[in-house]
């Protein structure tokens, strides 16, 4: 890790990660040949965009300036600069961003300043305020970098191919006050990223379910839950008439139907729970996947890669995505879907 920032390479592309995962995204890149440089703390640099989305990327962008030391208002003139001269005549949606880290996020207000700026020298009609349109109406993301040390840069992405709509791919979900869990979260960031989700009616397998994180999410979106796990359900949950509570080791359940979905999130051994996911896929027992894999201390990407190859080649699951989302620690999430 350099000792300072190091400002990113116009036309390359800047990564943004989890604090601490950054020789890990950088070795995602480097076996992508993408040529990656560790440019500080959260962030990473490489050659172009690879076809793989790394599972440790947060979001990424393709750098259009690099801004050299100066005052804020030279700094938002020469960011509007760089955005009125990149082609196209779509609209933008303007984003300021820090890392992701201690030092960064002391750099917030700097960055909403530097956000706000910007935008008063843009025209107001190629802005568009709703991210959530992004996508559909062919809308460029572009990313204000604010980062220690004095870098600052401006990036640019076409909003279909972003991983992240959300500023530096911090996808915030708010914690229910009745959630009993973090993995509430997890679940709805992951559920967030999908095209469709479990809506009313469809039934849902939740192996290792206790105390009950995500099927509680899963009821409230009128779906019938089958949850598995040993211990205790929340008594609010047991006595749901949408959820049926199988006290079961995840590995000896096997469901008298399939099911629209599978989850799972349980602390577990990661390739052990890849071959339980893969025997559900296997033998056809589900149509979609959402799962929660543990990450080793040492080796995450080649166990990610025998996770990988798991999931496809012995359980037939398609569409596979791997990522670590905001939400997630010293795990990543995964979902796909299974043709019956």
């Amino acid at each position: 890790m350099p000792a300072q920032t190091q400002p990113p390479q116009v036309g390359r592309w800047l990564w943004t990660c989890r604090a601490g995962f950054e020789p890990h995204l950088f070795e995602e890149l480097a076996w992508a040949g993408m040529a990656p440089r560790l440019l500080g703390e959260a962030l990473v640099e490489s050659d172009s965009q690879p076809g793989l989305v790394p599972a440790f990327a947060r979001a990424a962008w393709r750098v259009v300036a690099a801004l050299p030391p100066g005052t804020p208002e030279a700094h938002a003139d020469a960011a509007a600069r760089a955005i009125l001269a990149m082609p196209g005549a779509g609209p933008w949606v303007l984003q300021a961003f820090t890392p992701d880290t201690p030092r960064g996020n002391t750099l917030a207000a700097p960055a909403e300043a530097l956000e706000a700026a910007v935008r008063a020298r843009l025209p107001v009609e190629r802005l568009l305020e709703d991210t959530a349109r992004a996508r559909e109406s062919g809308a460029r993301l572009v990313a204000l970098c604010v980062a220690p040390d004095g870098v600052t840069a401006v990036g640019a992405v076409s909003a279909r191919e972003a991983l992240s709509l959300a500023p530096g791919g911090r996808r915030r979900m708010r914690r229910e006050v009745e959630s009993p869990s973090r993995a509430a979260m997890k679940l709805e960031e992951a559920l967030d990223g999908l095209a469709f989700e479990p809506g009313r009616g469809d039934v849902c397998v939740d192996l290792g379910a206790a105390p009950g994180g995500w099927t509680q999410r899963l009821v409230a979106r009128g779906a019938k839950v089958v949850a598995v796990d040993p211990a205790k359900l929340m008594p609010e949950l047991a006595s749901n008439g949408r959820v049926k509570h199988i006290q079961e080791s995840a590995f000896s359940y096997a469901p008298e139907e399939s099911a629209d979905w599978l989850f799972c999130d349980m602390a577990w051994r990661p390739l052990e729970v890849a071959q339980l996911l893969a025997k559900w896929g296997r033998r056809g027992w589900a149509s979609h996947l959402v799962a929660n894999i543990k990450l080793p201390m040492k080796d995450k990407n080649p166990v990610l890669l025998r996770v990988r190859h798991t999931l496809v080649e012995e359980g037939g699951w398609e569409g596979l995505t791997v990522r670590q989302l905001y939400h997630d620690r010293d795990e990543v999430t995964v979902t796909a879907h299974r043709l019956r």
